[in-house]
């Protein structure tokens, strides 16, 4: 019978908008850990700020997974990822484990908070009702116009 690791999976915010990291450590190294980046940053990217954090079985495997589903939006030989937090938040928050952080939320609480932050941006990202008028003169190819009400 082989034993399974336990460990944490977290994510943190960047100086950079956009910009994330997630990694995993210990269940015994993780304040240290956050403590270590909060402090010095990772991979030339400072300002790290954890967000979410959940223990979990077999924690390298699952790391393995989350590095396979977001690998198109990885910053080459690093952790960090272009990708909105919150919706790495939705899928952790979704892991089965114990949330580690934040301490002041239970995991249902979070995961209903990314999800609704989520749905915020879809929603912030649609065009407004309106109506639209382009005019352009275009080098080689002459006047081109364009008109859409929504």
């Amino acid at each position: 019978m082989s034993v399974i690791d336990k460990g944490v999976i977290y994510v943190m915010s960047t100086a950079v908008p956009g910009l994330v990291k997630i990694g995993k450590t210990g269940v015994d190294n993780f304040e240290n850990r956050m403590n270590f980046l909060e402090r010095n940053g990772y991979f030339n990217v400072v300002a790290l700020d954890r967000k979410f954090a959940i223990e979990v079985e077999d924690y390298h495997a699952k790391e393995v997974l989350l590095d396979d589903i977001f690998k198109k939006s990885k910053v080459s030989n690093s952790e960090l990822y272009a990708l909105d937090i919150d919706l790495v938040i939705q899928l952790l928050s979704s892991f089965e484990g114990r949330q580690v952080f934040p301490k002041e939320k239970s995991k249902e609480e979070t995961f209903d908070d990314a999800t609704k932050e989520v749905e915020m941006k879809r929603d912030t990202s649609l065009i407004p009702d309106g109506e639209y008028v382009l005019n352009r003169r275009v080098r080689g190819f002459g006047e081109v116009r364009g008109h859409s009400s929504c």
